[in-house]
């Protein structure tokens, strides 16, 4: 029996100061250069592992990170609750229920996303099992597992990406992360039933049934009663005004501890029950903005570098890389995920502007694509050669992934706010002090000067729009918008509460500043106009404007002034 001395704790607390530090350093860096955190921190791993420092500097090296097994496992349990921490954190991104109100879109690009690449992946993977795999016997699950890897799409760097080009809260980020939401849970699904399979190579057909049976059954019982149950219990944590966001944290963490003890009893791995527990404490309403942040913000801050540093410290990327290999999982992945969603969103209504965007959200690997690569090569289904080229096909596709939406964004024809947009339109200090509230004065406000649209209506379906998803974004703006299919010309109200209204914000603040988007169905611009308004009021400058401002006529021209033509340029140029 092992056990911990002072030298051990030492050495380990020295590790976690190294490889924290650089790794969250050299990812703040990497955000600044508007690339993914995930590259870096892997980068630094290859630089302290055996790529480098070991292969130029090896007594350093075995100083630092000595080759001692209990040594080595307190390193590797803190990079494993990164993992499952990881698929809690992703979890809770996923929202179920709107994804399943948006199920026809959002399934048609979902299902043809999982099956165009799996079929697309799966013909090379199977030809190339003999110079890929570590059994000789395992041709069919590697094939499988491969076309697995190449289909799962990174749902967190999509929706950081979204959040950077100031797009998640839209209509277009609405579908694409409901269609994310679904590929994740399919694709999940099928992965851990295929280790599952490869785990326990005694199975017969009865053992195949039941495990699959099993999943399936849990998977259905947790996105029904299960997320009803999370709700309850986390709203009554909110009633009883326990301590936030601690109480509600704890209850995740416990809630995923359990989840991830099925899955793991019932022959899958826990990373699934870490997953589906995610998904059932995310759909709890009463689960605040706020507290999803703290959550995000301490997987990301502590857990999840340390679990990526560590995946560049296990293996020599110069020894083992294959350039075939990572040229073929890089490309196969990106092409096959790309014209998966290309072919779904064809299958539906959406604009041709969109159709492009929505294909492109749907490319990156990342995160996802290594956390399968590592259990792959724990359980010995690939080689080292495999591992690392899918870990460069997961950087590379996350890296692509903001310049060419950014591209596809950029490609559409530019409008002017001010041509749907008037003085008549603004509301100088709204009477409300609730978010619905807010939203019936200013749907008024519209239907006074649009008495063609229904406002009983459009109150109703922009309610239900927003508790589907929330519009408020940071720095007290919110952004509520609709198409009204009465509306032939785009119309935007705006509305300001000087006292500030409780929008469940993201970074917890009040809302002070409203904009009400209105769009026709068959008009693309809808993504234009909410860009120039985020992108225009994220400047302190303007928000304490027009929050100081003397009337509505004072308002009026700072909106005239920052929203002309000219000062956008401007903007997108800085």
């Amino acid at each position: 029996m092992h056990y911990l001395n002072e030298q051990n704790i030492f050495i380990f607390l020295i590790q976690i100061f190294i490889l924290l530090g650089l790794a969250r350093g050299a990812g703040e860096l990497f955000r600044k250069w508007k690339q993914p955190s995930i590259t870096a921190e892997i980068l630094v791993g290859i630089c302290l592992g055996p790529t480098l420092l070991g292969r130029f500097l090896p007594g350093l090296h075995d100083f630092f990170f000595p080759s001692h097994p209990v040594q080595q496992n307190m390193l590797e349990t803190v990079a494993w609750l990164g993992v499952l921490f990881l698929l809690l954190e992703t979890g809770l991104e996923v929202d179920f229920s709107s994804a399943w109100r948006q199920r026809g879109d959002a399934l048609r690009i979902a299902v043809t996303d999982i099956v165009v690449p799996m079929i697309i992946a799966f013909i090379p993977s199977y030809f190339l099992y003999n110079r890929c795999s570590v059994n000789v016997d395992q041709r069919l699950i590697f094939a499988l597992f491969m076309a697995t890897v190449m289909t799962i799409s990174a749902m967190p760097i999509a929706a950081r990406v979204l959040h950077d080009l100031k797009l998640l809260k839209t209509n277009l980020g609405f579908l694409i992360m409901s269609a994310l939401s679904v590929n994740d849970i399919i694709g999940w699904l099928i992965f851990t039933l295929i280790l599952g399979f490869f785990t326990q190579s005694h199975l017969n057909i009865y053992d195949v049934i039941v495990i699959l049976m099993a999943t399936i059954g849990f998977t259905i019982f947790c996105l029904t009663l299960g997320r009803r149950a999370s709700n309850y219990v986390i709203k009554k944590i909110k009633d009883v005004r326990m301590p936030e966001p601690g109480a509600s944290l704890t209850f995740i963490c416990l809630l995923g501890c359990l989840c991830g003890a099925v899955t793991q009893k019932i022959g899958i791995h826990a990373l699934f029950g870490f997953f589906i527990a995610g998904i059932m404490a995310g759909e709890a309403k009463a689960l605040s903005e706020r507290t999803r942040q703290v959550i995000s913000q301490m997987v990301y801050a502590v857990f999840v570098p340390i679990f990526f540093v560590n995946i560049g410290m296990k293996i020599d990327f110069v020894k083992n890389f294959d350039p075939l290999l990572v040229t073929l999982v890089s490309a196969v992945g990106i092409i096959g995920r790309f014209y998966g969603a290309w072919l779904g969103v064809n299958l539906t209504k959406q604009s041709r502007a969109n159709r492009l965007s929505i294909a492109i959200a749907h490319t990156p690997g990342g995160a996802m694509e290594i956390v399968v690569g590592v259990l792959a090569l724990e359980y010995h289904l690939i080689t080292e050669s495999v591992f690392i080229a899918i870990v460069i096909g997961a950087v590379v596709s996350s890296i692509t992934v903001g310049p060419w939406l950014s591209y596809s964004i950029k490609r559409r024809k530019e409008v002017s706010l001010l041509e749907y947009f008037s003085r008549h339109m603004v509301v100088e200090n709204l009477k409300a002090n609730k978010r619905d509230e807010a939203i019936e004065e200013l749907c008024y406000k519209i239907a006074d000067q649009e008495s063609q649209l229904a406002v009983e209506t459009l109150i109703s379906s922009i309610l239900q729009r927003e508790n589907a998803m929330g519009t408020a974004i940071e720095e007290g703006i919110a952004i509520p918008h609709m198409h009204p299919h009465s509306l032939e010309v785009p119309i935007v109200a705006f509305g300001r509460s000087v006292a500030g209204i409780d929008w469940n914000s993201p970074d917890g603040k009040m809302t002070h500043l409203i904009f009400l988007v209105l769009t026709p169905s068959d008009n693309d611009v809808h993504v234009q106009i909410l860009g120039i308004i985020v992108r225009t009021l994220s400047e302190k400058k303007t928000r304490d404007a027009v929050l100081h401002a003397i009337d509505e006529d004072d308002i009026w021209k700072i909106f005239r002034n920052v929203f002309s033509q000219e000062n956008i340029r401007k903007i997108k140029k800085g």
